[in-house]
């Protein structure tokens, strides 16, 4: 290959890659982001590795919503409801624990999951009602049911081996809350990426009348989709009730928005047809990042929902394509 072919290369993949700058804003966001906290916190233990173990700790629940929510968004729908569906879990795990032991929970946990995302996908695909009304509607209801089995109250969970396995544990320095966000990081991105089901999907909310006259269910795809999410909001109430050793209605309250934000911020589209489960991963550990830099600031709680929406609106907004 001649010296005046490989110049042409290297001109050519350097242009690219300042023509599409904006795709990869997350991943420049979350750099520049670390690399200020770190310069400016670091007398205040930013760099600690318990910290930063803390921040994977605290983050990994809204990643493992946040993957399905790469799914259910790049279907062209939204689920609201992820976050209810965590606290309902989180009661209904610690209840069958203390009736019947860790095994019970576990199913327990799944088959709540597995309930309210089949009558997520029946009512939106079946009946016809907007994905956004339906898990609206099901985030109430989810969080009064929860409210009214504990009786409001903390349900305790008394099962070390659960605790550690969901959330609680680790090996080593390494969190198991750490292995289970990479392990079905990696599934959503293969099956995402290098399945049919994925690219089912991406067609789906790319363009659904279209996608329908090539053969495509799209009626199908969006109800698995909606298994998925509640499924993963499932599994989140079971890590939250492993980490916390309780059940307790309130948590997961508000992850919704985290998850979607997480979601978006990792390049996935509100209106269907495009998404990324590792930008939807590096998007809720750039949350996570931004929300333990301002509490290490010593910002009021006003202070850091002004700081952190201000932050996720630029970069949202750094990373859209001008027409």
């Amino acid at each position: 290959m001649s010296d005046t072919s490989l110049a042409t290369r290297r001109t050519t993949g350097s242009t690219g890659f300042f023509a599409n700058w904006r795709q990869y804003i997350i991943y420049i966001g979350f750099v520049v982001i670390f690399l200020v906290f770190a310069a400016t916190l670091n007398d205040k233990g930013f760099l600690n590795p318990n910290n930063l173990l803390n921040i994977v700790r605290q983050t990994a629940m809204i990643a493992v919503m946040a993957i399905a929510m790469t799914f259910v968004l790049s279907a062209g729908e939204i689920d609201l409801s992820v976050g209810a569906v965590a606290g309902l879990t989180t009661v209904t795990v610690a209840m069958a624990i203390a009736a019947a032991g860790p095994v019970a929970g576990v199913f327990a946990g799944l088959a709540t999951g597995l309930a309210v995302g089949m009558f997520n996908g029946w009512l939106t695909t079946r009946i016809g009602i907007p994905s956004f009304l339906t898990t609206l509607a099901m985030m109430g209801i989810a969080k009064g049911v929860a409210m009214w089995i504990s009786d409001t109250a903390a349900v305790p969970i008394l099962s070390p081996g659960y605790a550690w396995v969901f959330g609680g544990g680790s090996l080593g320095p390494v969190p198991v809350l750490l292995l289970w966000t990479l392990v079905l990081g990696v599934i959503g991105h293969v099956v995402l990426r290098r399945t049919g089901f994925g690219r089912r999907v991406l067609a789906t909310g790319g363009g659904e009348t279209a996608a329908r006259y090539s053969g495509i269910d799209t009626r199908s795809v969006k109800f698995r989709v909606l298994v998925i999410s509640s499924m993963a909001a499932a599994l989140a109430g079971m890590l939250y009730a492993g980490r916390l050793q309780s059940g307790r209605f309130q948590l997961g309250e508000g992850d919704e928005l985290s998850v979607i934000a997480a979601a978006v911020l990792g390049g996935t589209s509100l209106f269907g047809g495009m998404g990324t489960v590792i930008g939807t991963i590096v998007g809720a550990m750039m949350i996570g990042l931004i929300n333990n830099g301002l509490i290490l600031m010593g910002l009021d709680f006003s202070q850091q929902l002004i700081a952190r929406g201000g932050i996720i609106i630029l970069a949202v907004a750094l990373s859209q394509k001008k027409s």
